[in-house]
Parts: C-alpha cells; sequence; structure tokens
C-alpha cells in the first residue's frame, strides 16, 4: 500500500500515531463510564445539593 519511501514511512507513521490516539481516547471515555458507575461504590458523591437558595434581584426599571 504505501511505498518504501520516506514520505510513505512518514504517512504510515502518522496513521499509527492517530490510531494510538483513538485508543486512548476509547480508553479514557471507557474509564470515565466505569468510573461514573463504579464511584459511588467507593465514596464519590455525585448528586446535586439538596438545599434550597434564595438571593434577592435587583431590577432596575425606569
Amino acid at each position: 500500500m504505501f511505498h518504501n519511501t520516506r514520505t510513505g514511512r512518514q504517512v504510515k507513521g502518522m496513521w499509527r500515531l492517530l490510531k494510538w490516539l483513538v485508543y486512548l481516547a476509547l480508553l479514557a471515555a471507557i474509564g470515565v463510564v466505569a468510573y461514573a458507575y463504579i464511584g459511588p461504590f467507593f465514596g464519590a458523591d455525585f448528586s446535586a445539593p439538596a438545599e434550597e437558595r434564595r438571593e434577592p434581584v435587583i431590577i432596575d426599571v425606569q
């Protein structure tokens, strides 16, 4: 497919690098999903704060 030239080796190396980056991205995505499911068993709390906050808003209408 690639000729044994310098440009061919550079292109082949670029595809190899891109392939490894895709593998690493997939592995990172699987890790994040696994952490989201397994994290609460190890004490990670992903729930939203349960308290209600009320702050006055001043609107200057003339």
